[in-house]
């Protein structure tokens, strides 16, 4: 099926990438390398070139994420994702579930056949012949929006719930918070503020369920601060504490970079 485009501007656009089919800006340094960022969600797919510093070299671009989002149908998409971009160096991508040396592990708001070991990472350097890394897309956005200070939480409000752990800038990697028993009996963190939590209990019981959230997180990990990103941020009705920061959108791409730096 036809795959619909969106062109996503933000506070960091620049002045000459402003049309959806703009060439990106170069970066100043021709030896640096240029990364395609991707962030896999459950409603878009999303993606942005960044210098070597991490800083936007374009504006996002979006592309839905598929109907039923299998592994070649979601390879499909970015597909079309990378055809918005001119050249770019290396990939980093940010995948909701489980991976491991680039294999996932699951999607839970994906699809059953992303489980087992999708070599996700190997098919993308394969089809586009670039050097790839894939990680978690909660830990992804968490390199983007921590300061690397203490013991830092990040969690992810979208479709499902995103959760990394960091220690003085440290990921203590495989939390996955989302899925953990919370309140009932069969029931987890992301059925009370994932995206069926929000639709099902409404805004305001939602805000709620976010707030005794991070009251249980805090006692539960002692983290010094907590930064909320993702799309449904803009559903909080509710003053944060100082310790807890709401973040951009764009930290699930601005983190990219970080993925290669142990490789610098």
């Amino acid at each position: 099926m036809a795959l619909q485009f969106e062109q996503m501007t933000t506070e960091f656009s620049t002045p000459a990438a402003t049309a959806l089919n703009a060439d990106p800006i170069a970066s100043c340094d021709p030896t640096a390398p240029i990364t395609m960022s991707i962030d896999i969600g459950g409603s878009g797919l999303k993606a942005m070139l960044l210098d070597q510093a991490g800083k936007p070299l374009s504006e996002r671009q979006r592309v839905l994420t598929p109907v039923v989002p299998t592994p070649e149908a979601v390879l499909a998409g970015l597909e079309d994702l990378r055809k918005l971009f001119g050249v770019f160096d290396r990939v980093s991508v940010g995948f909701p579930g489980v991976v491991k040396h680039g294999c996932t592990y699951g999607a839970f708001n994906l699809h059953p056949l992303w489980a087992g070991g999708f070599p996700l990472q190997a098919e993308l350097e394969k089809r586009w012949r670039k050097p790839v890394r894939v990680g978690n897309d909660a830990d992804v956005a968490g390199y983007g929006a921590i300061c690397g200070q203490g013991v830092e939480l990040v969690l992810t409000l979208g479709t499902g719930l995103g959760a990394a752990l960091f220690t003085s800038g440290h990921l203590c990697p495989g939390l996955e918070l989302g899925h953990h028993p919370w309140r009932k009996k069969g029931m987890t963190y992301e059925d009370y503020i994932g995206r069926r939590g929000l639709d099902k209990f409404g805004k305001a019981r939602w805000n709620d369920f976010l707030q005794a959230a991070i009251k249980q997180t805090e006692a539960l990990f002692n983290w010094d601060h907590l930064y909320l990103g993702g799309g449904n941020t803009k559903k909080i009705l509710f003053t944060p504490e100082k310790n807890v920061s709401i973040v951009s959108n764009e930290s699930g791409l601005l983190g990219g970079v970080v993925l290669w730096r142990d490789q610098a």
